[in-house]
């Protein structure tokens, strides 16, 4: 019996007579045409949608969005790929009608509009709103450490740049030691180094000096921890239980069909006072007055959480069951950390905390060692039932400042407080994972999108709307199917 054979190559095949034969109904090339078609880039604020009189006509930019639409959802993200792809696979040639755009047309696209791509990112989850696949009752919020264009070797922290400055001024002492010897004829063979070829490791070792107290000058006068050469504004942060140059990618994924509802790009390292900011989106792309949010523990920040209570978020945080007072009036201002617990509010316009049981806490004094400010109230704590602290001294609870930021002026007059509980419901905490870590799974594996390929926060937002929006995509197709979506966009369409 013999092997399955193929065709013969010479033999005269009839094929279709167009390229659309090739491509099925259900396609979901189909669905990226539909959709981006209907489109207006120019309110959208893309650049370039209208052609001039003169020089070399444009590319459509509908056509190069396409192109990066249908990459992302199959794991072509490099515009050299695209490029190539654009030229020999079946779907693009029907899609982009047979245009191969330049590598560097394609790169360009993504780079100038990251803007626009946000909005037709959030123009699709208005579509989406629109078919009823938000259940805009319940979000959940996580972040996830994305690889940034920046390698280890040049991230510099204070730390690393006084131990290279250390062991370069023992190398510098070291060579310049054993070249006075060598002139004073003490020990000629002290070093198998002649003379010239010492000056000039000294001179080079210098230079190096002077770049890394370049780099700790520039560390201090942003007031940060650290410096990214190549792209300046990520940063060293855990992932994945070792440290990489990273930027930490929050989203907010809807309950119902685990849909992206809202995104963030940031370079914090950790989670902490993302809540309200990102509610405060989900509930306006949404259009609702109020939602349930459910977060893991890196998310437990009473300031973030009374702020968030305040704008109608109902939070189910891992880790927060307990008591705290929030202003009833007042606006609270994130981004300050408390000690022990975080159970304290600060607020930012009166310079004060407010405790757990309602006592106000008063600002102490500045330590600028610690770079922190000490709030306490000793007399109310005497009379205190709730023992928050051992300290002897009375409640003391510490807050991470700036000395700028540090003054003793306070004001807590007509102030009303209101003494909230937070009691997470279990079984919303326990779909926690199930709703959020399903897309950066999918985005990371399935879609290989775990790592940027652009620099600053401004190009991998518009980045990272063509990763989310390709998902939400996927998620869609899956759901309703091409043809089905095809249908309903239309009747949207025809309905504005």
């Amino acid at each position: 019996m013999e092997f399955i054979s193929g065709e013969d190559r010479e033999q005269m095949t009839f094929f279709p007579d167009s390229i659309d034969d090739y491509v099925s109904e259900d396609n979901p090339v189909r669905v990226i045409e539909a959709y981006i078609d209907g489109l207006d880039l120019e309110s959208l604020g893309f650049i370039r949608t209208q052609t001039k009189s003169t020089g070399r006509p444009p590319y459509d930019p509908k056509d190069v969005l396409k192109l990066y639409v249908y990459g992302h959802m199959n794991r072509i993200r490099s515009s050299r790929r695209l490029e190539t792809e654009s030229k020999r696979n079946l779907e693009l040639l029907w899609l982009l009608r047979r245009l191969s755009p330049d590598h560097k047309t394609i790169a360009d696209f993504r780079r100038d509009n990251p803007k626009a791509l946000k909005n037709v990112f959030k123009d699709f989850v208005r579509l989406c709103v629109g078919l009823d696949l938000y259940g805009k009752e319940l979000a959940a919020i996580d972040g996830s450490k994305f690889k940034a264009v920046n390698s280890k070797d040049r991230n510099f922290t204070k730390d690393k740049l006084e131990d290279r400055l250390k062991r370069l001024d023992e190398k510098i002492d070291g060579y310049l030691a054993a070249l006075e010897k060598t002139d004073s004829g003490e020990n000629i063979v002290c070093t198998e180094k002649p003379p010239e070829e010492i000056k000039r490791i000294v001179n080079v070792l210098k230079e190096r000096k002077k770049q890394y107290q370049t780099y700790a000058q520039a560390i201090e006068r942003s007031g940060g921890t650290q410096i990214s050469l190549t792209d300046s504004e990520s940063r060293l942060m855990l992932a994945n239980g070792k440290y990489e140059v990273c930027y930490n990618v929050q989203t907010a994924v809807d309950a119902k069909h685990k849909l992206i509802a809202e995104f963030s790009v940031t370079n914090d390292p950790n989670d902490k006072n993302q809540i309200t900011p990102m509610a405060r989106q989900v509930m306006e792309t949404l259009e609702v007055e109020t939602i349930a949010v459910t977060a893991d523990m890196g998310y437990n920040s009473a300031c973030d959480i009374a702020e968030a209570i305040q704008i109608g978020v109902k939070p189910h945080i891992a880790g927060t069951d307990n008591d705290f007072c929030i202003p009833v009036a007042d606006g609270v201002q994130t981004g300050i950390t408390s000690h022990k617990d975080g159970r304290c509010v600060y607020i930012a316009e009166r310079n004060i905390a407010i405790c757990p049981m309602g006592n106000v806490l008063y600002p102490g004094h500045y330590k600028k060692s610690k770079g922190e400010a000490v709030y306490y109230n000793r007399q109310a704590c005497k009379q205190c039932a709730c023992k928050c602290t051992a300290e002897s001294r009375g409640l003391r609870y510490r807050y991470r400042m700036q000395e700028t930021n540090f003054t003793k002026e306070y004001n807590d007059k007509a102030l009303a407080v209101k003494q909230v509980r937070i009691k997470p419901d279990k079984a919303i905490l326990r779909q926690r994972k199930s709703i959020v870590e399903h897309p950066f799974g999918t985005v990371k594996r399935a879609m290989d999108s775990g790592y940027c390929l652009l620099k600053g926060k401004r190009k991998i937002s518009g980045e990272f709307s063509l990763i989310f929006l390709a998902y939400n995509l996927k998620r869609v197709i899956n759901i309703l199917g091409s043809k089905e979506l095809i249908e309903k966009m239309t009747c949207l369409a025809s309905s504005a």
